[in-house]
């Protein structure tokens, strides 16, 4: 059987501990991921530490050479690194080639870093004195990525980090590790020297060595928001920059003069695609007055029409869950709504694929008449599950989003532009579609949620991304004549 192993310092480095990696579509263990701690931790620092030295001091045209070569790599190997990430995490190809495409725009992003990354100059502020200023890199940073997306969020994180001269340290999730090793090996195809990229699989081990090892200075988090709040909690303490991305009820809100079909078309794919295991996932549909019950028959029909089947195969529209427990866990989740009062108008519990009997398939699922007490609208349940929650106005709908806990993103299905400006404007969430079901930024936009979905305060690539690995230096210069005389005073000094 296949072993995954680490990546430190361009090789792959063996370990002794590993766990099961499972084909979900199947259920059978398909791979052995080695599981890292905090001497394998210390070995990558040691070496981006040292890569460190010489990689900050490249030029910039050498950075963006590298990434422009990367991204050459991404598109020709895009289906290779689709079928890996099919494999192991049980979404379609189709959808995985998606993720990557959408990682690959922050490496275009990071290609035209020379742009992004010019300082500014004041002439003359006082006689014969300039000012200007640069941002220079940290160091070495990490990033801990969740399993939902394992070639996009760590694609979010290291293509900026180390094209404004950092070196990375990645620890990928166990459960789909091979897409990092997969990403690592390009890079080193592209000319990325050795070191300057790492990749340590493991547990809550490893992640606690990033967490407190002294030569890491900052750490990038994608998952849930109670480890989003310990991580947060655990790096500062230790004097890291944090950014910790947590978890996500993102409502979509559908008034009456929207189009019905296409809203519940968007509404449907927003909430299945990826057996709804993405922290952009639709899990709950608002729907205002009248538009409640002819939104929810053709949700219904929508939700019938899904074709479920392995990811690999041509036509299947939602893959399996990602593991036996977070199949339980749904079904379970469309139990406790049906004995709390919703209305299973969808039930896809049970739901069992011919010759995969033994993979972890649920269909869709779709309840109706959800409270905001039940737990189906509380939890973040990760899955394919639509609840449908109904209100009376708009204002209403707004009131619902702005009291959840979660702010990550939302969306308003309408065909009003007074009411989309109402709403852009009023609700308490980071990112909003307007006829938009899934509104993730493009890259030279940062992506991050409020409230509990955003912990601290440093949103993920785009400008924000460019802010959050480098520091800035401003210089102030004289350069007097050498005859000149240039009283220096005991007050502090002022401009004249």
């Amino acid at each position: 059987m296949n072993t995954i192993p680490h990546w430190i310092n361009g090789s792959p480095v063996p370990g002794t501990d590993t766990a099961p990696v499972f084909n979900p579509a199947t259920g059978a263990e398909q791979a052995r991921v080695v599981l890292g701690g905090s001497a394998d931790v210390d070995a990558a620092v040691q070496a981006a530490s040292a890569a460190f030295e010489t990689w900050s001091q490249s030029s910039l045209s050498q950075r963006t050479q590298v990434m422009f070569a990367f991204r050459r790599l991404l598109v020709e190997h895009e289906e290779e690194l689709g079928r890996i990430i099919s494999a192991e995490h049980g979404k379609t190809v189709d959808d995985a080639r998606g993720e990557i495409t959408r990682g690959r725009e922050v490496v275009e992003f990071a290609c035209g870093l020379g742009e992004v990354l010019k300082g500014s100059f004041s002439d003359q502020v006082s006689r014969g004195v300039d000012v200007h200023d640069f941002r220079q890199p940290l160091g070495v940073v990490a990033g801990v990525t969740p399993f939902n997306f394992p070639a996009m969020v760590p694609l979010w994180m290291h293509p900026i980090a180390i094209a404004t001269g950092n070196t990375f340290l990645l620890k990928p999730s166990e459960r789909d590790p091979s897409a990092a090793n997969f990403v690592a090996a390009l890079y080193q195809k592209a000319g990325l020297p050795d070191g300057v990229f790492n990749v340590v699989h493991g547990g809550k081990d490893a992640v606690d060595a990033i967490l407190t090892h002294p030569g890491i200075e900052a750490v990038s988090f994608v998952g849930s928001t109670p480890i989003a709040q310990y991580v947060h909690e655990q790096a500062t303490a230790a004097g890291k920059r944090v950014q910790a991305l947590g978890g996500a009820k993102n409502h979509a809100v559908v008034l009456p003069d929207a189009d019905l079909e296409f809203a519940a078309n968007h509404i449907t794919a927003g909430a299945y695609g990826s057996a709804g295991e993405r922290c952009m996932a639709v899990s709950v549909a608002v729907a205002v007055g009248d538009a409640a019950d002819g939104l929810v028959e053709v949700l219904e029909r929508k939700a019938r029409e899904i074709n479920v089947g392995p990811g690999d195969l041509p036509g299947t529209d939602m893959g399996p869950l990602v593991t036996k427990a977070a199949q339980e866990r749904v079904e379970n989740a469309v139990g406790t709504a049906q004995a709390q009062g919703a209305s299973v108008v969808v039930d896809g519990r049970g739901r069992k694929v011919d010759g995969h009997e033994d993979g972890f398939f649920t269909g869709p699922s779709l309840l109706d008449h959800v409270t905001t007490a039940m737990d189906a609208y509380r939890e973040e349940l990760f899955g394919p599950v639509l609840a449908i929650v109904r209100v009376d106005t708009l204002d209403q709908a707004i009131d619902v989003i702005n009291a959840n806990p979660y702010g990550n993103g939302t969306a308003l299905f309408t065909a009003s532009g007074e009411a989309a400006r109402r709403f852009q404007r009023r609700v308490k969430v980071g990112m909003i579609g307007i006829n938009v079901p899934v509104p993730v930024p493009m890259s030279y936009y940062s992506f991050g949620g409020w409230k509990d979905s955003l912990i601290g305060d440093h949103p993920i690539h785009g400008p924000e991304g460019i802010r959050f690995y480098t520091r800035p230096k401003v210089v102030t210069t004289r350069w007097p004549q050498q005859a000149q005389q240039i009283a220096a005073g005991f007050d502090f000094p002022t401009s004249n």
